[in-house]
């Protein structure tokens, strides 16, 4: 029975010898196989642990040099608001100078552009109204004179009981009744503008002088005139003969947006640029916000009172002005080259960590100053981004692949 069973042992014994050798030839081929279907990465220099995504470019050592890179800074950020508007003159600063009566003007002096101090004369009418004031006045101060001249003959009378105490008090009340008639009369004229040496001239003469002089009432610059020798002028009829501005101070109207409305107030300090003058700013304040919207265009006015010592500003200058609306931010801050349009309308910034390899980011931006882009939200100071280019690596990230 042994010896039958020996073959069936040794049988076995090189079955198991086969399937072993089976075995370590199958798990040969399995390892080499695997070695043979392994990816193929890109060569470039990765941080152990990052993968390329989708929104990461890797560049060689040409396309860097394209681009600058630097970190995320902080920077001052001022909480302003921008308008656009026109100059104005200063109405609260400027007259249109009527004739107080009607008449025809007779001689106009000062010219478009002259400056003229407060009382200079603008120009002189023929006025029938003044002609009668003088008149009148001439005519009082006759009578004035005839009662005076009684009033004295009769305080003689009266001192030798020649004249009766009820005809010297007629006489004394006459003479007072022209003292006063006179005096009004001279005032009538003087409200013409004739002065008190003027007056005692027209009455010593007893001739009449029609010119009625009309001067400024204020100092200023002569900004507009329709003055002309024969022209007929009435009170309160426009245009006005003359126009005289105080230009010391000008203002601009601006129409700001209703959503921006609340962030105005009086006193706030203005900076004004006009295209006349592209590198300066005129300071001024903020003197009026509008108590109406409306309601066509959904804007409200403020209005700023500029300075403008040199009379450097024109009525009708195109003009825009930024208005301090609040204390300056420190925030983070990104070269306007270092940030792209995306196609959807989303703002992006380009961040690395080893200057080769660049991750596209979106970006949530506020205020633009002074060549930045305030960010918000998607990075923080110090990490290293491509300061500019940000364009051209968006561009290749949407290039179709070449074939």
């Amino acid at each position: 029975m042994q010896l039958r069973k020996m073959p069936t042992i040794l049988g076995g014994a090189m079955l198991a010898i086969v399937a072993v050798a089976m075995v370590s030839i199958s798990g040969c081929g399995s390892k080499d196989a695997k070695t043979e279907n392994k990816p193929v990465e890109k060569m470039v220099a990765a941080k152990p642990g990052d993968t390329p995504t989708s929104d990461t470019i890797d560049l060689n050592d040409t396309q860097v040099k394209s681009i600058e890179i630097g970190p995320v800074g902080e920077h001052i950020f001022s909480q302003q608001r921008t308008a656009v508007g026109s100059i104005d003159f200063n109405e609260n600063l400027a007259v249109q100078v009527f004739s107080p009566y009607s008449g025809k003007i007779i001689k106009a002096y000062a010219e478009i552009g002259d400056q003229v101090v407060k009382g200079a004369t603008l120009y002189t009418i023929d006025s029938p109204d003044l002609v009668q004031a003088e008149s009148s006045m001439i005519a009082a101060a006759g009578v004035y004179n005839l009662t005076s001249a009684a009033l004295t003959r009769a305080k003689e009378l009266y001192a030798t009981q020649g004249l009766a105490q009820k005809d010297f008090q007629q006489t004394v009340s006459d003479q007072q009744t022209a003292e006063g008639a006179l005096k009004a009369a001279r005032d009538a004229v003087r409200l013409f503008g004739k002065s008190e040496s003027q007056i005692d001239e027209i009455i010593a003469k007893r001739k009449l002088d029609p010119a009625l002089v009309v001067s400024s009432p204020i100092t200023g610059r002569v900004v507009a005139r329709a003055a002309q020798p024969g022209l007929l002028v009435q009170p309160g009829t426009t245009p006005a003969p003359y126009s005289v501005a105080d230009l010391s101070t000008m203002w601009m109207n601006a129409s700001v947006t209703e959503s921006d409305s609340p962030l105005f107030h009086v006193g706030q300090d203005t900076k004004v640029k006009v295209m006349a003058f592209p590198d300066r700013d005129f300071n001024g304040k903020v003197t009026v916000v509008g108590a109406t919207v409306d309601p066509n265009t959904h804007t409200t006015l403020v209005r700023s009172e500029v300075s403008d010592t040199k009379h450097e500003l024109r009525p009708g200058m195109f003009a825009t002005f930024v208005i301090r609306t609040g204390d300056p931010l420190t925030t983070a801050g990104v070269p306007l080259d270092g940030v792209a349009r995306e196609g959807d309308g989303t703002m992006t910034v380009w961040v690395t960590s080893d200057r080769r390899r660049f991750t596209k980011r979106t970006v949530t931006l506020g205020l633009q100053q002074g060549g930045f882009d305030q960010v918000l939200t998607g990075v923080r100071s110090g990490e290293l981004i491509a300061t500019k280019g940000a364009i051209l690596l968006s561009n290749m990230l949407n290039a179709p692949p070449s074939n």
